[in-house]
């Protein structure tokens, strides 16, 4: 967030810091987990894993199939997965973080039954002058559209900071206004009981 935004127009810094930043959580994940005392545990586990039972329950399991592990050689090896998976789980882009996520949502829809709107909305950010301020150097801000379209995208194109600032703004607001969830007001579509969003790369589905 410096003033000239230089980091947000180096095109290797946000691959870097969302690195470190997985790295950290990972290590967050390991050490609370070692904290415990499990740790001799954790440790033997380990070292006396059975590779080729490891290898077959992988091929079990990666064609989406439920398999109950049954020798003790087996067990050992769901435990171990299920370690991996508490550390895992807190790092953010990680396959066992977005199955938490999915076990969130269905415990959710258990909860309150199936949601009855699904939504996948993409904001038009070349087009938004809120947009076009974030990816900017300029301080002030001037709600307008100058520029041409070319050099918008280009714009945008180069600040990819910019562009999901924006997203996040317009995505709470959409929440607060428009579902009513944290606002004094109800939602355009009565009292929202519950909502659930994810944010990748490429969108927000809610």
């Amino acid at each position: 967030m410096y003033h000239d935004k230089r980091f947000q127009f180096e095109q290797y810094f946000p691959l870097v810091a969302f690195n470190h930043e997985q790295i950290k959580n990972s290590t967050a994940g390991g050490f609370l987990l070692a904290e415990q005392q499990k740790f001799p545990d954790i440790a033997k586990r380990i070292l006396s894993i059975d590779e080729s039972v490891l290898a077959h329950l992988t091929d079990k399991l990666k064609d989406g199939h439920h398999y109950k592990p049954e020798t003790q050689a087996e067990k050992d090896c769901y435990q171990l997965i299920q370690d991996i998976d508490h550390v895992a789980h807190k790092v953010q882009g990680s396959l066992t973080n977005r199955k938490y996520m999915r076990n969130e949502i269905w415990a959710l829809t258990s909860y309150l039954g199936a949601p009855s709107w699904f939504i996948t909305f993409a904001p038009a950010d070349v087009k938004h002058p809120l947009c076009l301020y974030f990816a900017d150097t300029n301080e002030t801000y001037k709600p307008e559209l100058v520029l041409d379209s070319d050099t918008r995208t280009r714009l945008i194109a180069s600040n990819p900071v910019a562009g999901a600032r924006f997203f996040h703004v317009v995505v709470e607001l959409f929440i607060k206004h428009v579902l009513g969830v944290g606002a004094a007001h109800p939602g355009l579509y009565g009292e929202t009981a519950a909502c659930y969003g994810t944010r990748p790369y490429h969108g927000s589905q809610l």
